[in-house]
Order: C-alpha cells, then structure tokens, then sequence
C-alpha cells in the first residue's frame, strides 16, 4: 500500500480537489509543499516509513482549503483538513491506521495560526515544508496574490498595516510580512528548516526595506 502507486493516486486526487483553487494555495504550491519536504527529508537523513508519511501528509495539508477560502476563514482549512484526508486515504484503499493517523494528524497540526501545534517527525517535515513556501521570494509573490484577490492596497505603512483586520483592503503584502512572515524562521521546527528560512528571511527583509523607502 504505501508505494509509488498509492503516493500517484493520492497526488491525482488532491489534484482534482485544488485544479481550481486561488493561485497561492493551490495544486502548484502543493508540489512547492512537496518538494520542500522530500529536501528537508534528505537533509535530516529521515527514515523510509517517516519519509513516505510525510510526503503524503504535504500532498493532503491544503485539501480543506477550498472549504477555508470559501467561509473567509471561518473554517480551519487544517482542522477540516484531517477528517477529509482521513476519508481520501481509506477511500483509496488504504487499512493502515498508524498510517494513517500520522498523516492526519500533520495535517491537522501544519497551520502557522492553528490551535494544534505539531508533535511528531512527520508533523515537523509537513510544517517547515509548507512554512518555506510561505517566505523568501515565493512567499513575498504569494502574499501579494492575496492581497490582490481580495482588494486589498499595494503597500501601507507599518501603523496602517498592524491596526487592520484580516480581509480588509489593508490587508497588503506588508501586513502578512508583519504580523507572520518574519516570524516564521523562528517557529520552524526542523534544524535544516531552520537554515533554509533565514536566508529566505534575509530576502523579505531587504525586499520590504525598499517598498518602504518607494512608496
């Protein structure tokens, strides 16, 4: 069960569920998830059963976001996300309840903001897999796809930006850096993370230095 084939069929099936999905969290910035976990795997010598887990779970830690983005946040894409891959994995054929109680679980505890802080190996990988993707130059064009979704100003001041509210039109790039994104180096949870998010950070940091300085 847990091969190359299982790990296809999943990959299919959160493809179906996030082919329509707002740009910065959909299928794409899955495989971004994806392929930052397999790095950090190799950079923590990870064991094979760890490492199949944990790529599963960077496969199925956004599939509640349609549900999130559609209530505006009311719904916790990770909450709702472990019931909906517990139901995918055994819908596909998977009996393994260890398994799939690994999976689930870092699902549920990948959220920055999330009320479930992650516990396992396998929570870590998923965590700082998704976090990387969130900062450096990536994140920086993710945050700005955001805010541009939902109308929010190109650029405002710091005061304006940590006075706002999630969703409000000064919800901008700046506010995400100042209130999550320069954070995020700090919360990661694996040592190879750690490396890679401060030298993302150290990007952010100099790009926002100069919107300030221009706008």
């Amino acid at each position: 069960m847990h091969d190359e084939a299982f790990f296809n069929a999943v990959r299919a099936e959160v493809q179906a569920i996030l082919e329509t999905a707002p740009s910065c969290h959909d299928f794409a910035h899955t495989l971004r998830v994806l392929a930052n976990t397999e790095k950090l795997i190799i950079m923590e010598n990870t064991d094979t059963a760890t490492a199949f887990a944990a790529r599963i779970g960077a496969l199925l830690h956004d599939i509640a976001r349609p549900e999130e983005l559609a209530s505006e946040g009311r719904i916790c894409h990770a909450l709702s996300g472990g019931p909906k891959a517990e139901k995918l994995l055994r819908t596909l054929g998977c009996t393994d309840d260890s398994f799939i109680t690994l999976v689930c679980n870092a699902v549920r505890r990948h959220r920055y903001r999330g009320s479930e802080k992650p516990r396992t190996e396998v929570d870590f990988l998923v965590h700082d897999g998704d976090k990387l993707d969130s900062i450096g130059a990536t994140g920086i064009a993710r945050a700005c796809h955001f805010a541009g979704r939902i109308g929010a100003k190109l650029h405002n001041t710091e005061e304006e930006a940590l006075s706002s509210e999630a969703y409000s039109r000064e919800d901008t790039a700046y506010r995400e850096y100042l209130v999550k994104l320069r954070h995020v180096p700090e919360r990661m949870l694996t040592e190879s993370g750690k490396i890679l998010a401060e030298e993302r950070a150290g990007y952010m940091k100099e790009f926002f230095r100069r919107m300030n300085e221009n706008c």
